[in-house]
């Protein structure tokens, strides 16, 4: 659409956009939508943050992966993985 009057293009509102949280989430894009959006959590009509089963799952077999394979290496393995892992983090070019 253009105004005429002024000579300038003016474009419709793309409503498809919404700002997403860290883990994707869809946010309220300001900051009257935000306040209803905490009074719903305060008042129950809707879960604050539901977590997905399967991401919870993974989660928590991850916590109990990690520590049950460092006990099975020996110490020079675990030596061994921490060193190729320092030269790694050392060999990152500075931004």
């Amino acid at each position: 659409m253009k105004s005429v009057a002024l000579g300038i293009v003016i474009r419709p509102c793309d409503s498809s956009y919404m700002p997403k949280g860290p883990r994707g989430e869809s946010r309220p894009a300001d900051v009257i939508g935000n306040a209803v959006r905490v009074m719903q959590i305060a008042t129950g009509e809707v879960e604050d943050d539901p977590r997905d089963p399967a991401k919870q799952l993974a989660r928590e077999g991850g916590l109990i992966g990690g520590p049950k394979r460092a006990a099975k290496l020996s110490k020079k393995r675990r030596a061994e993985i921490a060193r190729k892992a320092a030269r790694a983090r050392w060999a990152k070019p500075k931004k």
